[in-house]
């Protein structure tokens, strides 16, 4: 009868003790060593820059205001998309509503290049490299580039909304949302729900739909098409199906806010961002 070799069990686990405490100082000598980073010394500070969003930077010390827009900055971002309107430079519209300036100024384009009477303004979809190239001379100058056609503009405008962080509505319950039977319970919801900023954003929006509407006879595009294509980029829902229910409902929303700009307001070209901003400051207190 044959016993196990204790010996050799107790020899093997010693060659693999060695083995791993051998393969452990390998790596700990192929490791390079720690830097230690101290503090920093001789700090001094030479300036306090901020971001005004009416504005622009102040404090750019004047050596360095050649390489930045002091004043024409459109953002305090690298990017005019996907940036919250606290981290933009605004402007007051007609309505005295503060609204990024780069918006005003894709508003007086379009305006001025006769989008509103243009056939399926906002429903027809610009050639992509064309709005590629305006989104990134918008984003490094703030300055729309010339020969953009109006249905790029009307793009840019849904984009700026779409990509806008939280969404511009995502803030209204959608229970709420469908429970809103008239034009004065949807105006309500929107003024008790929606933070300052995005009240003044909205209501921009809409008089922006309803300049749309009041050409329906150029453009094809009645108060429930405007509605229809400018719902899907209000919201941000992750999933496709609740994002898909909940537009419908934003899309009621609207028609019956532009209906309601309808009936209140007449039409009026926007204001230039420079002027409006002035004529807007000094009206208030």
């Amino acid at each position: 009868m044959m016993q196990g070799g204790g010996g050799d069990d107790d020899e093997t686990a010693a060659a693999a003790g060695g083995l791993v405490d051998h393969h452990r100082r390998q790596r700990q000598q192929q490791q390079p060593p720690m830097m230690e980073i101290g503090w920093p010394t001789d700090v001094r500070h030479v300036a306090h820059v901020t971001f005004d969003r009416f504005h622009g930077f102040r404090g750019v010390p004047e050596d360095l205001q050649p390489e930045v827009e002091v004043r024409g900055a459109p953002s305090a971002s690298k990017t005019v998309f996907g940036v919250s309107t606290e981290s933009m430079q605004c402007s007051y519209d007609a309505r005295g509503n503060s609204v990024p300036t780069i918006l005003l100024h894709l508003q007086r384009r379009l305006y001025d290049q006769g989008g509103l009477a243009t056939e399926g303004i906002f429903r027809i979809t610009a050639e992509a490299a064309q709005e590629q190239r305006a989104r990134d001379q918008l984003n490094t100058s703030g300055v729309v580039p010339d020969a953009v056609d109006v249905h790029c503009l009307a793009g840019l405008i849904k984009a700026w909304f779409r990509e806008l962080p939280g969404g511009l509505l995502d803030a209204l319950p959608a229970d709420e949302v469908m429970r809103c039977q008239t034009e004065d319970d949807c105006a309500r919801l929107c003024a008790t729900r929606l933070t300052p900023p995005k009240a003044a954003l909205l209501d921009w929006a809409v008089n922006l739909m309803a300049d749309v509407a009041r050409e329906e006879k150029a453009n094809k595009m009645g108060t429930r098409n405007v509605a229809m294509v400018f719902a899907p980029n209000m919201t941000q829902s992750v999933d496709p199906l609740t994002a898909l229910k909940y537009a419908v409902q934003v899309m009621n929303l609207l028609n019956m806010l532009i209906e309601r700009a309808l009936k209140k307001h007449q039409p009026s070209p926007p204001d230039h961002p420079s002027s409006s901003s002035s004529s807007a400051a000094a009206a208030r207190p």
